[in-house]
């Protein structure tokens, strides 16, 4: 199964937008009680998260979880910190990668894989507001010869 392909819980559809994807790692994502039960209820946010280092290891900020409706006192924080887990080979190459300028880590889906979430990890550069529009230009291309062949047909 190829990376960022199993049962789909919430996609950074913006991220593509925003920046050029340069690779990207497939990571797990440490989680408390009732942060499992949110995201497989879909309660999920990428929107403003990134990814960082901290201590030689992988973090991800600013993903929002919502909190589990029937978790009470055992629910989380939602913007908390949370831990990924990677190899360290893994680790040591993207913080090589990206001490390059311009260049962040973005989460770009997250997903649930033989019972565990994992979250794809893209190693991204910024795009200029030209390549923006750039893509944008593509993509109605792509549409308006998708919708020509349709009613040719």
């Amino acid at each position: 199964m190829p990376k960022g392909e199993g049962n789909l819980i919430a996609q950074n559809r913006k991220a593509r937008y925003e920046y050029s994807i340069l690779d990207t790692v497939e990571a797990g994502i440490v989680l408390q009680g009732t942060e499992i039960k949110s995201i497989r209820a879909g309660r999920i946010n990428l929107k403003d998260g990134y990814a960082g280092f901290r201590g030689g290891e992988i973090w991800l900020y600013n993903v929002h979880i919502a909190p589990f409706d029937k978790g009470n006192q055992f629910n989380h924080d939602p913007l908390r910190t949370r831990k990924l887990l990677m190899k360290k080979k893994q680790i040591d190459r993207l913080i090589g990668e990206s001490k390059q300028s311009g260049v962040t880590l973005v989460p770009l889906k997250v997903y649930i894989k033989n019972g565990f979430a994992k979250v794809l990890i893209g190693l991204a550069k910024g795009k200029k507001q030209y390549d923006k529009r750039e893509s944008l230009k593509r993509k109605d291309q792509k549409r308006q010869v998708e919708r020509a062949l349709k009613e040719h047909r």
